[in-house]
């Protein structure tokens, strides 16, 4: 006589290409729910190697997690991904397509947890055979050392499936994630999704840095009315690019940041470590399209070349 049980759900292979400060918390929490988590992690290895991540989470509690594998380079993986969680910087440095190229299957779902706006047509073109997953992190989350992830608040998750739509494997990852604890949400338009986050990030990453280091708070306390003008623009660009954003998307973001907790964002961090940043991703791609769509955006404009000349001081 068959058995009428269900068959257990097969554990979810996931390879984190980029472990920072994201791509571990991120990863641990998927470890914890019994998916088998790998990670790439070049400047932390030995340190993760031989200690694991330690997650102190004010909202989650403080844990360890052992990766699966701990891997030098993403050529080193063996096995095929179910997942691969992309969460590296998005920097002209940086060539996506080639970093994880090596690691991915014919059935690895292409995840990439990233900031910025109009990323995603180099990866759904490199990949036009793999689901390409754009994910979006609307989390407060620092890297404080090696291995070391500091987490202050928030977490949610937007997920979708590119060009359009949600598969049935992308709402699996969302569930693992909410059985983690993390509130995990699929959108069938996820590009509009990282326009509305773009929306946060252009005046903050690049104030903090402009603004010689000051916290999330300091910024909107004392010159919200150009956070404001830098945000509508941004609903302005994305308007015009096809993904019109909810009407009262600003204030939303303004109240939610007086909330939170004063913040250092990952921009003024990179800046403050001598790190390339995502000036390009979050910035200059955001004006290239209003330059193509005819929208003037003069307080980007102004943010963005203060950004470029910071760059020639970093070296970057």
């Amino acid at each position: 006589m068959a058995s009428s049980a269900t068959p257990p759900v097969p554990t979810s292979k996931v390879l984190v290409i980029g472990a920072g400060a994201v791509g571990a918390f991120y990863g641990s929490l998927l470890a914890q729910v019994g998916a088998e988590v790998s990670v790439v992690c070049r400047s932390d290895y030995e340190q993760v190697k031989q200690h694991d991540f330690i997650i102190n989470s004010q909202a989650l509690g403080r844990w360890s997690f052992t990766p699966a594998n701990v891997l030098k380079e993403v050529a080193d993986f063996k096995g095929t991904a179910d997942y691969i969680l992309l969460c590296t910087k998005v920097i002209p440095a940086l060539n996506r397509i080639a970093l994880i190229r090596p690691a991915v299957g014919r059935n690895t779902s292409i995840v990439f947890i990233q900031n910025g706006v109009e990323i995603e047509q180099e990866m759904q073109d490199a990949f036009p055979n793999n689901e390409v997953v754009s994910g979006l992190a609307f989390i407060c989350c620092n890297r404080l050392g090696p291995g070391e992830i500091l987490h202050l608040a928030y977490g949610r998750l937007a997920l979708g499936n590119l060009p359009s739509g949600v598969s049935r494997k992308t709402a699996r990852l969302c569930e693992l994630f909410n059985q983690a604890g993390i509130d995990c949400g699929t959108s069938e338009d996820i590009v509009s999704g990282r326009w509305q986050k773009c929306v946060w990030n252009a005046p903050f990453n690049p104030l903090s840095v402009l603004s010689g280091g000051l916290l999330t708070l300091d910024i909107l306390q004392t010159q919200e009315s150009l956070v404001r003008s830098i945000m509508q623009e941004v609903c302005d660009i994305a308007a015009a690019s096809g993904h019109p954003l909810p009407d009262d998307i600003v204030n939303i973001n303004i109240d939610n940041t007086y909330a939170m907790p004063p913040y250092k964002t990952s921009m003024l961090l990179d800046y403050e470590n001598g790190q390339p940043m995502e000036t390009e991703a979050i910035l200059g791609n955001a004006l290239r399209a209003a330059q193509r769509l005819g929208i003037a955006a003069p307080h980007l404009e102004s943010v963005y070349a203060l950004m470029k000349l910071r760059e020639l001081k970093l070296g970057n």
